[in-house]
């Protein structure tokens, strides 16, 4: 089974911390988002995995370089695809046309879950949905009576579904969705000035194929620095029950750390308390802090700060008195 990552989007939403990183790249709880999310994945798909193909944009060799090694990891065939121009979700895809063989799983690389489940194989098709309160800024599904999809909607003006895709699909044949999507790029069908994968998926359904819902039991967001905050407490949640995630190589004096949090390699925390629910990466020092729901990057200085909710890049600087920051990489912060 083959994965295929699209993941060239620009992540303008979470700026600034997406002008110097791709947002699939930016760290949650110590890791890449897109690393966690092809984790996730593999551990559904198992032994059958075969390729991971990502969809990216000009990211750079050392990017291509450290996505084929998240591949080999997992012991997959790594492969990179470029995607030029943002044309929609269903052009993304296409992008990886050789990956589309036999069984797949397209995953966009901007969403980590919590699931256990196994794939259905008597599916043509699987879409992953979460309830949502508001679905109108998503795509949704609309159910039959014996639990199929009986249509998808592209972020719907009136209520039609609360059941919102979250980016997640299995296909029994990826040679058939790239049919689909063919056709949809030959023939200039898009919806919202781009080609959209609902589109595609709406025309295999009505082609005949099975296409089932699929349930998550936590969707995370990484849209926004809010969520994506948010985000790494909800992973730190999950994963701190799993094992430790204090580096034995950080340096912790006269500190207190409240569970759960990340503290990266050679991280050095001092005359603060630190957490719940805050990652900080490696190289980091944190200095007379009180930190709660943050999310701190490798190698920034953190001095005399009481924060929360807080998003701050790498090589950062900060010293003064503020409460709820998101500043970039590089960057440096004074009262």
């Amino acid at each position: 089974m083959n994965i295929i990552i699209p993941m060239a989007g620009r992540g303008s939403r979470l700026r600034p911390h997406t002008l110097t990183t791709p947002k699939p790249l930016l760290p949650i709880a110590g890791k890449p988002i897109v690393q966690r999310l092809v984790e996730d994945i593999s551990k559904i798909v198992g032994d059958d995995l075969n390729e991971i193909a990502f969809v990216i944009g000009d990211f750079g060799d050392d990017v291509e370089t450290m996505l084929l090694d998240i591949a080999s990891s997992l012991g997959a065939v790594g492969s990179v695809f470029h995607q030029e121009e943002p044309l929609g979700t269903a052009h993304a895809v296409q992008c990886a046309a050789s990956a589309l063989k036999g069984p797949c799983v397209v995953a966009f690389a901007d969403t980590l879950f919590r699931a256990d489940f196994t794939l259905d194989a008597d599916a043509d098709s699987v879409v992953w949905v979460k309830q949502v309160e508001d679905p109108s800024a998503f795509g949704v599904v609309q159910l039959e009576s014996d639990g199929s999809i009986s249509s998808f909607v592209e972020k719907p003006d009136t209520f039609i579904s609360d059941l919102a895709i979250i980016g997640i699909y299995y296909f029994k044949s990826g040679e058939r969705l790239l049919a689909e999507i063919n056709h949809l790029i030959d023939n200039d069908i898009k919806g919202g000035g781009e080609y959209q994968l609902t589109h595609a998926l709406d025309n295999m359904r009505t082609a005949g194929l099975r296409m089932l819902p699929g349930t998550v039991d936590a969707w995370m967001d990484c849209g926004n620095k809010d969520v994506t905050v948010e985000t790494n407490g909800r992973v730190l949640e999950f994963i701190g029950m799993e094992g430790e995630l204090v580096s034995a190589s950080a340096t912790i004096t006269n500190s207190t750390i409240i569970q759960p949090c990340f503290i990266g390699e050679g991280a050095v925390i001092r005359d603060s308390i630190v957490g719940p629910r805050v990652s900080v990466g490696a190289g980091s020092s944190i200095v007379n802090c009180e930190l709660s729901d943050c999310l701190i990057q490798g190698d920034s200085v953190v001095s005399g700060m009481n924060l929360v909710n807080s998003m701050i890049g790498a090589h950062a600087s900060l010293d003064g008195k503020f409460s709820s920051l998101s500043l970039g990489d590089y960057c440096r912060l004074d009262a």
